[in-house]
């Protein structure tokens, strides 16, 4: 009986190793995006890099996490925010702010923040609305975390967590992986997300060339919306939205136009 009982246990203690080897050999990779709305390099990476992800297998291993902030900069009132692209920029950051929000499923509030930076890619950003169709989302969560202020606070959330980036963020897209930034090769974050995962990767990572840039940090010009220190002025709210949204159009029109 003593002998069952040591073999019985010998098994649940290498199942239990076992179990508990897979479970980290099979951690998903960190993967993070600080970006602003209007920036075109970073529209670009959101819809012709990035959303590949969800065709390619590759969103099974990573934690991706959108931060709609990049280069603005909060006002020494704490309140206040003024984005490198305009009033119109804090209005679209706000607003996918507000998605991530009330859209955690990170498909779900994803194919919404790339339809409206395809627009913005486009050239048709006045056409955001749209978005709402396109998706099939209901607009007024959005509308409610808008005029609520919730939108406010947590665009001010994320300019704090992206002032605080060790090592602070020189421009927009700003991609990390595993808390490393990939400075100016960022878009080839998919090789930097296979080589950092342990597990069964899927077949993208068998197809792609582990040539990782020698210096990622080197002087090259980089494809991207550089940080320069805006001069901090109290900027208006952004136009109001309504929650059936029947006015928004005519007011972001405006902003946009700024």
């Amino acid at each position: 009986m003593a002998l069952i009982c040591r073999s019985v246990s010998l098994f649940l203690l290498c199942y239990l190793v076992c179990l508990s080897g897979s479970s980290v050999s099979a951690q998903k990779v960190s993967l993070a995006l600080y970006y602003e709305t209007l920036c075109p390099f970073c529209s670009n990476f959101i819809v012709d890099g990035l959303s590949k992800i969800f065709h390619n297998g590759l969103v099974d291993i990573v934690d991706l996490r959108l931060v709609p902030f990049g280069n603005a900069e909060i006002g020494s009132d704490d309140k206040t925010i003024t984005c490198q692209h305009g009033p119109g920029e804090c209005f679209l950051n706000t607003l996918e702010a507000c998605a991530i929000y009330a859209w955690p499923d990170l498909n779900t509030h994803f194919a919404f923040i790339y339809c409206i930076e395809h627009l913005v890619a486009e050239g048709k950003v006045k056409q955001w609305q749209s978005c709402f169709e396109k998706t099939g989302l209901d607009s007024a969560p959005i509308a409610d975390c808008y005029k609520s202020g919730l939108g406010t606070k947590l665009e001010l959330q994320y300019g704090n967590e992206t002032k605080s980036l060790v090592p602070p963020h020189e421009y927009v897209p700003w991609v990390i992986v595993n808390n490393k930034p990939l400075y100016t090769d960022y878009a080839n974050f998919t090789t930097y997300v296979c080589k950092a995962y342990n597990g069964t990767a899927p077949s993208v990572c068998n197809e792609t060339t582990f040539q990782l840039a020698a210096n990622a940090e080197s002087d090259q010009t980089p494809q991207a919306c550089l940080r320069k220190r805006a001069s901090i002025a109290s900027v208006p709210r952004p136009p109001p939205i309504t929650s059936h949204m029947s006015s928004g159009r005519r007011q972001m029109k405006m902003a946009i136009s700024e």
